[in-house]
């Protein structure tokens, strides 16, 4: 969970820094030079103010006004003649400004900046042409120091600097309480899903939101609940199988026994023999069905349709189990009242009702009915089953198609069965995408109806 947390903050911090850093250098650029641009703006308007009064009243008086308006300040002034030669000047040494003088144009008729990169030189100048009506002309030469310039670039890095530094440590504290809020459920989960692998499903998780982890949360609840009730279900399952194994296992090797004693009459043999052979068909019965719920559970089976008459199906049907229910005195109808064309798996479709009719027959008594009516409605095929046997109580309903479940809780072997039949008819019902319905009232009967 550490590495989540990790590339969280990295990818968090790593955006928000380059988001932060192109904003920064954008506004830090727009603000030097919209300050430098104001600067060269206030040196060329000082100088045009100079260069208007001396065209309007050239005298020395007013050079020596103009040189002392300059002097003690940022700003220097040189006033030159149309040679380049200097009047006045309220720079103290000339020299170190020649190189600058040298740059004026005497073609110049309009005022413009000489030194535009402030950060190529200790001031910035500018120069604007002068000529009177008694025919004077010549330079005003405006100079001005970079140094407020360069003061206000180092006051605007430490400012930014100190914004960044600010703007970092918000980010940690957020990813910070960003990393509780994300990751903690997360945490939870993990340890949860941890304790689920061990086999200990006992897992709680807080209360979670609408979103994803919320989703995720309950996800993993409902887990905890399915695997739980899976290994219930899975106990309940073995302890029903090694009880219906050590059943039949238990009478063979006791009748076993008994046949093998000498002294036996032939008669007698033989009658220990047949409930030798009874036993042992039934354990082959319980085996065969496991196999075939395991099929189901594995999804190991498939079910192809095909087109069958259902007349065709009904008949074939009546000669399989009506030499049982003669046997038993059981009134067996089968009625299909007008011929169609079912689309099913014909073979899962016989397994389904020879199931549902080998349960009515061995919970009916002699002397009642079953009845197998078969119909479409809707576009849709009901098969349903109808007995008159010992019923089933509503309490039962909802648990007769569980794995090995039978209603008799004695387990007594008076009606017979493994408790899978049920289980096998629901699971290819379904596997045909289709519904089964029960009704039943006990002492009456019940009635099994199939929709597909």
């Amino acid at each position: 969970m550490n590495k989540i947390s990790k590339k969280l903050a990295a990818y968090f911090i790593s955006t928000f820094l380059i988001l932060e850093t192109i904003l920064m250098i954008y506004l830090h650029q727009n603000i030097i030079h919209a300050r430098v641009d104001e600067e060269y703006s206030r040196l060329l308007a000082s100088g045009s103010n100079h260069r208007n009064v001396l065209e309007d009243y050239y005298s020395d008086k007013t050079i020596a006004h103009i040189v002392l308006m300059e002097a003690g300040k940022d700003r220097e002034v040189i006033i030159t003649d149309e040679d380049g030669k200097v009047i006045r000047s309220s720079v103290g040494d000339i020299e170190r400004h020649s190189s600058t003088l040298s740059l004026i144009d005497k073609t110049d008729e309009t005022d413009r900046i000489l030194i535009p990169e402030w950060g190529d030189s200790p001031y910035i100048a500018s120069v604007h042409p002068y000529k009177t009506e008694v025919g004077q002309s010549g330079y005003v030469v405006m100079f001005q120091s970079s140094q407020p310039i360069e003061k206000l670039v180092r006051k605007l890095n430490q400012h930014f600097g100190l914004a960044g530094g600010a703007s970092i440590i918000i980010l940690l504290v957020i990813y910070l309480i960003l990393s509780k809020i994300l990751t903690r459920p997360l945490i939870r989960m993990k340890e949860a899903t941890e304790r689920l692998s061990e086999g200990k499903f006992d897992v709680s998780l807080p209360e979670a939101g609408n979103d994803e982890l919320g989703e995720l949360s309950v996800a993993i609840l409902k887990l905890a609940t399915d695997l739980e009730k899976m290994k219930m279900e899975r106990n309940e399952f073995l302890a029903s199988v090694s009880h219906e194994l050590s059943t039949p296992l238990t009478y063979l090797i006791g009748y076993l026994k008994v046949a093998m004693r000498e002294g036996l009459s032939e008669e007698e043999r033989n009658h220990y023999l047949q409930i030798i052979a009874e036993e042992s068909n039934r354990m082959k019965d319980l085996v065969k069905d496991l196999m075939e719920l395991a099929k189901m559970d594995e999804i190991t089976f498939t079910i192809t349709k095909s087109h069958f008459s259902a007349q065709e199906f009904i008949a074939d049907m009546d000669r399989l189990v009506a030499p049982s229910f003669n046997l038993k005195k059981i009134a067996l109808h089968m009625r299909c009242e007008r011929d169609f064309q079912l689309f099913a798996d014909r073979i899962r479709l016989e397994q389904i009702v020879l199931n549902l009719l080998d349960n009515a027959l061995k919970y009916s008594d002699e002397q009642t009915t079953v009845t197998l009516d078969i119909y479409q409605q809707q576009q849709k095929t009901i098969l349903s089953v109808t007995d008159e046997g010992i019923g089933i109580p509503s309490s039962e309903i909802d648990r007769i198609f569980d794995k090995l479940y039978r209603v008799e809780k004695s387990r007594s072997r008076t009606y017979g069965g493994s408790g899978l039949g049920l289980a096998i008819v629901k699971e290819l019902v379904e596997a045909h995408g289709g519904t089964l319905k029960v009704e039943s009232e006990v002492g009456k009967g019940s009635t099994f109806t199939i929709k597909i």
